[in-house]
This record gives C-alpha cells, sequence and structure tokens, in this order.
C-alpha cells in the first residue's frame, strides 16, 4: 500500500518542519559548518562501489557529528517487487518495470525529505545507479523544490578485473539472489549492466552538467574529476573520498601496557610502565610474532607509556602526537576521587555528559574526535598498521570502525573502592551544568592552559587546586577504569 500513496498525502507533515533541527538540538563542530541540508547523489553503472562509497562515506559523515543516513533504491524496489526474476525487469523497454523504478524513486525521495526537514538528519545518500539525465534533473528540480543542496558523486570503472570482483563479492550474496548459484548470477548480473548501458549518460563537466557539483572517482580512485565545491562539507566529502582505498588491510587497536598511573587510579600525565605493563608488552610482542605480522606498521602517541610498550616489539614505529590521550587540563594526575574533592561541579559537568564534557584547560571526546581525523584518513590509505594508543582514543577509533556515530560513544565509570563516589555526592550547583562543554569558547578565568607534558619532573601549575600528592588521603587505593558501553 505504500507504493500507491500520492506524493500529496505524504507531504502533509511538511507543518513539522525543521522542529528537531531548531530546537536545542546538541550538534558538533562540524554540524555548525552546514547551512542547509544536503542531498549526496551516487551514479554509475552496477557493481561500481557505490553502495561500498555511500556506506564509507555515511560512517564518516556520522562520526565526525555529522547525522547521515543512505537511502539505497535497490531496498525501495525489493519492497515493491518482492521476487526478482531476471535482468528482464531492468530494460530500458521494459515499461511496467519502468514505472515501478520512477514510483520507488519518488517515494524514496520523499523519505529524505521527511528525514532532512522533520528527523534532524544533515545529509541524505541516495545510493542508487541515476544514470540518465532525465532522474537527475528530477533529483535537482526535488531539491530545488526543497532548498537542499545537492552533491553528486559518480564512479567511473572501465577495469574488468574490478568489477568482476565486486560482483563475487558483493552481488552473489544480494537479496535478488537466493538460490546463490554462482554462475548463474554473474550471467545474469552482467547482463542487468548491459540494460543500463544502453541509457548511461554519464556526468558531462564542459557542457550539460558543468554547473553541478560533483566528483568523479575514476577507477576506484587511480583518478578523480572534482568540480564547483559549494561548501565546507562538500569539500570534506571530497577530502574522504579521495582518501579512501579499496584493498583488504588488517587494523590492529591495542591500549598501552598498564602504567604506573594506572595502578594509582591518576588521569592523564606522562608515567611510565608498571612491571605489570612491561609484562604485557612482552605478551604483544609474542602475539606479532606469533601472526607473523612482518608488514606491519606500528604508530604511537608521545607519551612514555605506548613508546615503551611498542619499544619491546624490536620493529621501528612511528610516534603521533594527535594519537595523545584526551587532555584533562587541570585535572591531569589526579585521581576521580580528587577532581571529586576539588572540583565538584566539574564533576557533575562531566557525569552528565562525558562526551560533550571539557576539562577546564582540556578537551572533550568531541575535541578528540576532531583531532583524530587524520589518523582515520591515514588508516584508510595504508596498509596493515597497529595502532598503540589510550583508552579515550581508542573508544573514539572504535566509533568510526564500529560504525557509530559520536554521540553514540556511552561512556560510563567503573569505580571500585570501599564507598563509591554516588553514596556521597560532593553538592554542586545545578545552575553551573550547562556552564561548559564542547561548543563553548574557554573563556573563563579559571580555564588555564599550560604545557601537556610536565611529569617528569617538572611540578604543574595548578593555581585552582593543591598538587595531587597533597590530595592523595593516606591508604587510600583505588582502581578506576572507563569502558565502553555501547
Amino acid at each position: 500500500s505504500r507504493f500507491i500513496m500520492s506524493c500529496n498525502q505524504r507531504d502533509s507533515a511538511e507543518a513539522k518542519k525543521n522542529d528537531v533541527r531548531l530546537n536545542g538540538k546538541k550538534c558538533s563542530w562540524a554540524s555548525y559548518m552546514t547551512n542547509s541540508p544536503t542531498m549526496i547523489v551516487m551514479i554509475g553503472l552496477p557493481a561500481r562501489g557505490k553502495t561500498y562509497m555511500s556506506k564509507k562515506l555515511t560512517r564518516y559523515l556520522n562520526w565526525i557529528g555529522v547525522p547521515t543516513k543512505v537511502f539505497n533504491l535497490g531496498v525501495y524496489r525489493r519492497e515493491a517487487v518482492r521476487s526478482y526474476k531476471s535482468y528482464d525487469f531492468f530494460r530500458h523497454d521494459n515499461e511496467e518495470a519502468m514505472k515501478i523504478r520512477k514510483q520507488c524513486a519518488l517515494v524514496a525521495l520523499q523519505d529524505v525529505k521527511s528525514y532532512l526537514t522533520e528527523e534532524g538528519g544533515q545529509i541524505a545518500v541516495f545510493d542508487a545507479t541515476n544514470t540518465t539525465r532525465e532522474r537527475r534533473d528530477l533529483i535537482q528540480a526535488f531539491v530545488k523544490e526543497n532548498a537542499f543542496k545537492v552533491f553528486f558523486v559518480e564512479s567511473v570503472c572501465d577495469d574488468p578485473d574490478v568489477i568482476a570482483a565486486n560482483i563475487l563479492e558483493v552481488k552473489v550474496s544480494s537479496p535478488d539472489y537466493p538460490e546463490r548459484h554462482r554462475e548463474r548470477i554473474v550471467d545474469d548480473f552482467l547482463k542487468r549492466i548491459e540494460c543500463y548501458k544502453v541509457t548511461y549518460q554519464p556526468l558531462d563537466p564542459d557542457d550539460y552538467d558543468r554547473d553541478l557539483s560533483f566528483i568523479k572517482v575514476i577507477n576506484v580512485g587511480r583518478r578523480f574529476l572534482v568540480n564547483r565545491v559549494q561548501d565546507y562539507i562538500q569539500s570534506k566529502i571530497v577530502y574522504y573520498l579521495m582518501n579512501i582505498h579499496v584493498h583488504s588491510h588488517s587494523i590492529y587497536l591495542c591500549r598501552h601496557g598498564e602504567s604506573d598511573y594506572n595502578v594509582e587510579g591518576r588521569i592523564g600525565g606522562d608515567s611510565e610502565l608498571s612491571p605489570r605493563g612491561r609484562h604485557f608488552s612482552h605478551a604483544l610482542r609474542d602475539f606479532v610474532d606469533e601472526h607473523k605480522l612482518s608488514d606491519l606498521k606500528v604508530w604511537t602517541s608521545q607519551l612514555r607509556r605506548t613508546i615503551q610498550t611498542a619499544e619491546e616489539l624490536g620493529v621501528p614505529y612511528e610516534q603521533w602526537k594527535i594519537l595523545n590521550e584526551i587532555d584533562a587540563g587541570v585535572c591531569e594526575e589526579m585521581t576521580y576521587e580528587m577532581i571529586q574533592q576539588t572540583f565538584p561541579e566539574e564533576f557533575a559537568l562531566r557525569d552528565q555528559d562525558k562526551y560533550h564534557y571539557r576539562y577546564p584547560g582540556g578537551e572533550s571526546y568531541q575535541d578528540l574526535v576532531q583531532r583524530l581525523e587524520p589518523v582515520i584518513m591515514e588508516l584508510e590509505r595504508q596498509g596493515n598498521v597497529l595502532v598503540i594508543c589510550h583508552q579515550a582514543v581508542m573508544r573514539c577509533l572504535l566509533a568510526y570502525f564500529l560504525d557509530k556515530s559520536a554521540g553514540q560513544i556511552h561512556l560510563t565509570t567503573n569505580v571500585r573502592t570501599e564507598k563509591t563516589f554516588e553514596e556521597n555526592p560532593a553538592p554542586f550547583d545545578s545552575s553551573l551544568i550547562h556552564r561548559r562543554n564542547s561548543y563553548t569558547p574557554l573563556s573563563s578565568h579559571d580555564q588555564v592552559k599550560r604545557p601537556r607534558l610536565y611529569s617528569a619532573g617538572n611540578q604543574p601549575w595548578l593555581p585552582l587546586a593543591p598538587t595531587p600528592s597533597a590530595l592523595m588521603p593516606e591508604g587510600l587505593e583505588s582502581q578506576v577504569s572507563d569502558r565502553v558501553t555501547g
């Protein structure tokens, strides 16, 4: 019944337009760079990697905090036509099938409209072949009517090996082919491609499409053609697509071995490995040897606990400053109990919203995601890499690879002490709850910037607090660990 609904009926929700986006929704730094919703429109023959790029791009944009969703036209077509019989459905002279395909596109576009105007979405990826000017003109009229921006991504590939590999790796497992007969599937899909070739009209940068904003990705990233990039988000899209490579490789994420500060329950700082941490680094070396990871690149932060973990491997490694642990500002080298006693308001603020909370003079998780973006780009380009990093850094990297948006990094604190903080909370002024977060400037008098690395003997300058050693109650032994729970 869904497919016989008229577009006029589906427009009845227009009255609620923009409610979600405009009513106090927390957004990321990247979200503020978009002044209108954007459609990313994929173009290309089947088996050209459009869905692969759509999913990767959506994962990246969500990770940097721009709400993005894929609308795959194949899903709509399978909902309308439950049983796929053969490539004949895609013939340009099959009038009945052409009507169904166009109706599916119209329904998908209405869902795009709902997502961008009612559900708080900022970018919609329209994943379809869109190989004719007629279809692209329809989309152009749609975005103009709704005051959206549009950016086209055309995947052009004439490498038969790449096309064959894509058919075997992806299309053989498609819902269109439940029988899984390999040779029959390949034959039918190749004929489907030929049906599209009859009417395929590539983007023409010199004439018909010279005013469009687009990128042509040629032969899986060997060459690119970019035309009329309009804004910051479109430049980010181009930047990302020019960095992703379609190749098989392994990425190993490893936290450093236990440090002296881990034993004491202190955060941040630049302490060395504990005896157990050194034992862990030996075990990591055995793991690398056992799995014969001879072509492995090793990356560390510039803090000693990651460097000492890597040195045990006996292989070259690279130090990345942007892999340093989240900066806790004036709370560096303190335990969570010390933070609660000294800065009760800060302790409460962080407990309310750990992702957006920014330490005075330090960083938030949202800041960390922004800092780690170059690492993600390099990991997409490289071969096999072992990243030895820190807890907060690993959370953010895992969120990307596990396809979690920035807001889906759920953070809880597991405090193992005789009396938990929740049982005897320090009083705080609730009016301060929204005083500081990742999208307000560092402007209050108490937010002191100072050198990050001071634990090798230099006394930290903390005008608001005694030194950490003076705050540690005699005999207090606590183990504090943060963990990902979502």
